[in-house]
């Protein structure tokens, strides 16, 4: 399928590891440029040598004001497309695991910069009435996942900005949406199964079974897989989608409108 992305410029995201770097890669894949944000330098490096004439990088935390300002100064005249709003989640953990100094953190991590980040980026779309602007959040918005108090609590506050957000950029040509994954093959699934391994009194590798077992579609999700959707929704073609909060879960998701 043709996006129509060729040459057009994106900013990603945590696009170090896991669903950023497989659609920073994606994007510069259909010869799109990318602006790639990672606190890790040298994961940035690696995905730069693979596409040096397509990937630019930031090494920084996309969560602080002095990167996001820093990648904002980058784009210059230049035409935005499209952005990927995502980085690392919460911490695991119970109500009564999690006191309050993380949960202002989470508040900081989860939400706030999501929102301060957004608020910058619009008037650049508005200028050329035109961009696109997709979240990664969790099948958490959808659907609660033991022992992640934090993401199921607080990420359902960006469905409910980004939904408002929708509706007041309708006209001018730049959509909202949220990508909602369930479990895949991931450096935070790693960290999910080491947690749970050490609640249950279990293997890391019997961990990840006890993910695996209420999934309707088995193994597990890829980030590559999503990253063809995530495509789709940074394209003109998803022109006519906005306001959508979309799972990619294998069928994790159980209510009617998962």
């Amino acid at each position: 399928m043709e996006l129509s992305i060729l040459n057009k410029l994106f900013i990603v995201g945590g696009a170090g590891a896991g669903f950023g770097r497989s659609i920073a890669s994606a994007l510069a894949e259909e010869g799109a440029s990318v602006i790639a944000i990672s606190r890790t330098e040298e994961k940035l490096n690696s995905l730069q040598l693979k596409f040096p004439e397509k990937i630019k990088i930031v090494a920084g935390d996309i969560t602080s004001e002095e990167i996001q300002n820093k990648v904002i100064n980058m784009l210059g005249d230049n035409h935005l497309s499209g952005v990927l709003i995502n980085a690392g989640g919460p911490p695991a953990g119970g109500f009564f695991d999690i006191d309050m100094d993380a949960w202002e953190s989470a508040w900081n991590t989860v939400v706030k910069w999501k929102i301060s980040f957004t608020k910058k980026l619009i008037p650049i779309m508005e200028k050329n009435n035109y961009g696109r602007i997709v979240y990664i959040e969790s099948v958490s918005v959808k659907q609660q996942v033991p022992n992640l108090i934090l993401s199921n609590a607080l990420r359902p506050a960006i469905v409910g900005m980004a939904k408002t957000l929708s509706r007041e950029v309708a006209d001018k040509g730049i959509t909202i949406n949220i990508l909602a994954p369930g479990y895949h093959e991931t450096s935070a699934m790693k960290r999910l199964y080491k947690n749970t391994a050490s609640n249950l009194k279990i293997t890391e590798d019997e961990a990840k079974l006890v993910f695996e077992k209420n999934l309707p579609i088995k193994p597990m999700g890829n980030p590559d897989e999503m990253a063809s959707l995530a495509l789709w929704l940074l394209s003109p073609l998803s022109r006519y989608v906005t306001g959508q909060t979309i799972s990619h879960d294998g069928g994790l998701v159980e209510g009617l409108f998962g």
